[in-house]
């Protein structure tokens, strides 16, 4: 009871200070000032606002947070106050126009940074429980562990499987292979062709999941696509909790041990929601950025710390995959609804509107992969958008009457922002229509640009830094959300005019690329750049004929520029560069003995390991190692608590550095292996902690441009190198 009452006066000051901050920065935001006295008040308060960031970071107290984000929104707040006031009126009914879609998508953008300080005002990390810290009265909940599979690779699903079998759990346990790949429906196919690949598929995955101990589910027919396919098997089992994991979402042995405890603590927890941790870099990292191993991820963003805020406001919700729900909360609103494309979000809605709790773990305890190619990823995103606009449109949780207003405003958070596209086209068109023909979007001299809204921009900037410092580096977001506007606004707008209309798309996996390709969704940031640089032209016209404007179309130009980055940062994106690994390499830093002879064995540092492979360091080059060698590796495994031996044959040798393959001689061996590589949790939080790590804005920035170059210039050989290889089977063709 102590421990409740704690924890709602610690959210009870948060809102109260944030509600008292609001106010206090409308009523000085409101007060009028001339250009001068506002650059005195701006760099003041930014002055200010640099210390609090600066007390907030070293001591990290909620009165200095508190403090920071009352100055950066009553900074804003004069912005978009003056903005109202001054800068849209004219008699340009075409140029009013944009102006007020311009202010429109800075109101859109001040509202999601205004709910994320509130959501993200204390993020709270859980204290680490284990099923041994319960009283040994305890009665142990059953766990079915649950795989969904639509058409993943038999290969990736048995590392899954292998998995989900030595989880660690003291109660009774029991892993399903839900199969949407070999359903009667797809096995009786009018195609022959796809009917023997649905039944050849099904007799593969039935004798696997009897090989491994495993259940093997399907189902008559394809319906509800993930939620039909999870409710069906909740008809068939019988365990208390349900753990749901998707196909490539390999976990950790200690899966249940660190959150099975919540659900025993409180009954009316429906839900323990764990990390996506992606082992693999998405494309836009791997094309572009080229940082995986030394950056925060770009989901890290929202899994270490957005979840964590909603966690303190008791509004985590559902992600779909490494997550425990309790059967019992889960069938009393009949399962996933599938009403929407996120049935995930969509059911924990559901089941915080009858009041029940859910818990955010923020230990990875699961390691997925992340799409392969560009396109893959679009259709990942697009799902992802549809399915929030859905759940706005059809179940329009901020009117929902039994959701706390916090949990509303935590759920519109997590929507809105999907609703990005629309707003961040905006920007990128916005300063176009002066550019190229002279009309007045944004009615403002240089002296109040610099005066109201550069400190605006600024002050945005260091408060997102401060919030997400660790997990987002500054501009990362901005290129993400240019990448994926001109194809989400698509998808949305279908969802606006047909909100039932979408259907579930399963995201690729475990693709792979032989060769430099340009993704076929290249062409609208080809058309972008030719209409910036037109842009530019125009603004070179201005400056010239229009002496008065300068400093504005300098301003604009600026801006425009600003615009040319992002979306040449697009097209290095879409350049995709060969993949082919199927399983990715993660670093560690481990010490292993490599075996020679009887009795013999060197010790070795270990590099990297992946689902078939390791890098090896040794101290000293070892004479007698050949390519193609089989040899034993010793190493000790954390997630089993003891040294293991495991079969490896060399396929690299260069100096001290050897790669080797695991050899799968049986299953109690590839069993070792899938404990040693994805077992042990420690392997992917040292592997966060060296990237998650805050750097300075202007070393971001530094970072962003020089990760620019190598991608670019390698597009233009592309184009260049595919242009003269067209050009000479022309010739050879024409002249013969």
């Amino acid at each position: 009871m102590n421990q409740m009452l704690r924890f709602a006066c610690a959210q009870l000051f948060p809102t109260l200070g944030i509600f008292c901050s609001l106010a206090l920065a409308v009523a000085l935001a409101i007060l009028p000032m001339d250009s001068g006295s506002q650059g005195f008040v701006a760099l003041l308060l930014l002055g200010l606002l640099s210390v609090a960031v600066a007390l907030a970071n070293k001591e990290d107290r909620l009165v200095a947070r508190l403090t920071f984000c009352m100055l950066g929104v009553l900074i804003s707040l004069r912005y978009l106050f003056w903005r109202a006031g001054h800068t849209l009126d004219g008699s340009d009914v075409v140029g009013l126009t944009f102006a007020y879609m311009l202010f429109v998508a800075e109101i859109y953008y001040f509202v999601l940074q205004l709910i994320g300080l509130f959501v993200n005002i204390s993020p709270y990390t859980r204290p680490r429980l284990s099923v041994s810290d319960m009283p040994s009265s305890t009665v142990l909940l059953s766990v079915d562990i649950m795989v969904p599979s639509y058409n993943e690779d038999s290969d990736l699903l048995e590392i899954t499987l292998r998995a989900a079998k030595q989880i660690k759990y003291a109660g009774k346990k029991e892993v399903y292979l839900l199969d949407d790949g070999g359903t009667d429906q797809k096995i009786n196919d009018p195609d022959p062709a796809k009917a023997e690949e649905a039944l050849s598929r099904r007799r593969n995955l039935q004798q696997l999941c009897a090989d491994l101990g495993c259940t093997y589910l399907t189902r008559a027919r394809n319906e509800s696509a993930k939620a039909g396919n999870v409710n069906h098997a909740l008809s068939l089992t019988d365990g208390d909790l349900i753990a749901i994991l998707d196909a490539d979402h390999v976990p950790t042995i200690d899966f249940l041990d660190r959150t099975v405890p919540w659900m025993i603590r409180d009954p009316d927890t429906f839900l323990v929601q764990t990390p996506h941790f992606m082992m693999n870099s998405d494309p836009v990292d791997r094309n572009l950025l080229r940082a995986f191993q030394n950056m925060p991820a770009e989901n890290d963003m929202f899994y270490k710390t957005i979840l964590r805020g909603l966690d303190f406001w008791s509004s985590s919700f559902f992600c779909g995959s490494a997550a425990l729900l309790r059967r019992e909360k889960l069938e009393a609103v009949g399962g996933l609804s599938g009403e929407t494309i996120t049935e995930d979000a969509e059911a924990a809605l559901e089941m915080h509107s009858r009041g029940w709790k859910s818990v955010y773990v923020s230990d990875t305890l699961v390691a997925g992969l992340a799409p392969e190619t560009f396109s893959g990823f679009i259709v990942q995103r697009m799902r992802w958008a549809q399915g929030m606009a859905q759940i706005l449109i059809l179940k329009r949780p901020f009117s929902q009457p039994n959701l706390k207003w916090h949990q509303r405003i935590g759920y519109m958070s997590a929507i809105l922002f999907w609703l990005f596209p629309f707003f961040r086209l905006i920007f990128l068109c916005a300063p176009l229509p002066y550019l190229l023909f002279g009309l007045e979007v944004y009615r403002a001299s240089l002296i109040e640009i610099l005066t109201y809204a550069v400190p605006h921009l600024f002050s945005t900037f260091v408060i997102g830094h401060a919030f997400f410092g660790r997990t987002r580096w500054t501009l990362v977001s901005e290129v993400y959300e240019t990448i994926q506007s001109v194809f989400l606004v698509q998808a949305l707008v279908k969802v606006f005019r047909h909100p039932r209309a979408p259907s579930f798309i399963v995201t690729p996996k475990g693709e792979t690329l032989d060769d430099f390709s340009i993704s076929p969704m290249a062409k609208p940031f080809y058309i972008a750049i030719v209409v910036v640089l037109l842009g530019f032209a125009g603004g070179a016209w201005h400056f010239i004929e229009n002496p008065l404007t300068r400093g504005t179309t300098v301003m604009i130009i600026f801006w425009n520029a600003l615009n040319l980055v992002l979306i040449l940062a697009a097209l290095a994106a879409v350049l995709e560069r060969p993949q082919r690994r199927v399983a990715p390499r993660i670093p560690t830093k481990e010490v292993g003995y490599l075996r020679y002879g009887e009795h013999g064995r060197q010790e070795i540092h270990i590099t990297d390991v992946s689902a078939n492979g390791i890098g090896l360091k040794l101290a000293r080059p070892l004479l007698s190692l050949s390519l193609g060698e089989k040899r034993d590796l010793e190493v000790y495994s954390h997630a089993l608590g003891r040294e293991i031996s495991l079969p490896i044959v060399i396929t690299g040798i260069a100096g001290t550095d050897v790669g080797a393959a695991f050899r799968k001689v049986d299953s109690m061996t590839a069993d070792l292996i899938v404990a040693y590589v994805f077992g042990d949790s420690g392997r992917w939080l040292y592997f966060e902690e060296r990237r998650q790590r805050p750097l300075p804005i202007k070393n971001s920035v530094r970072m962003f441009f020089g990760a620019l170059y190598q991608p670019l210039k390698d597009h233009g050989m592309f184009i260049l190198n595919s242009a003269m290889y067209t050009l000479k089977r022309w010739i050879v063709v024409h002249l013969n």
